[in-house]
């Protein structure tokens, strides 16, 4: 049972991960008010949230033996792609990430969103969200290689 515990919340940790990123995106499109960065704010956290269990389950699953010897997936080239995905989709947050605390602490201190949020730098959050999103559905194809003894 705790082999389909894990895939079962890695999986929906994913699903709802990339739900919050590109929803977080459609709200920094939206002109900048205290619902609007609110809304955004808040798939935001949801995102981080879902990501840090995405890689808390997939960490467990890897080295706690729970599914195939951890050689099994080190030795598989389409393990080795979906971790490639998964760095870029790490290495894509930053700027975002640090964007949106910076607009959090700011906010926090009564600055308004308007000036703070210009449009291109929440249509570029956005698109960040889709390519990321787009990453892993990539993914998926490679963990369903690799689950079928591809690689």
């Amino acid at each position: 049972m705790l082999r389909v515990t894990l895939a079962s919340l890695h999986l929906l940790a994913l699903s709802l991960g990339m739900l919050a990123v590109v929803l977080r995106g459609s709200a920094l499109r939206e002109p900048p008010t205290q619902e609007s960065m609110r809304r955004a704010f808040r798939l935001d956290s949801i995102w981080g949230i879902a990501a840090a269990l995405w890689l808390f389950t997939g960490l467990w699953r890897l080295l706690g033996h729970t599914e195939k010897p951890t050689s099994y997936y080190f030795d598989n080239h389409w393990f080795l792609v979906k971790m490639g995905l998964f760095v870029l989709i790490v290495l894509l947050e930053i700027r975002p990430m640090l964007t949106l605390i910076r607009w959090r602490k700011a906010i926090r201190g009564g600055a308004a969103p308007a000036s703070l949020v210009s449009p291109s730098a929440g249509k570029r959050i956005a698109i960040i969200g889709h390519v990321q999103a787009t990453l892993a559905m990539l993914m998926i194809f490679a963990a369903v290689a690799m689950a079928r003894g591809y690689g």
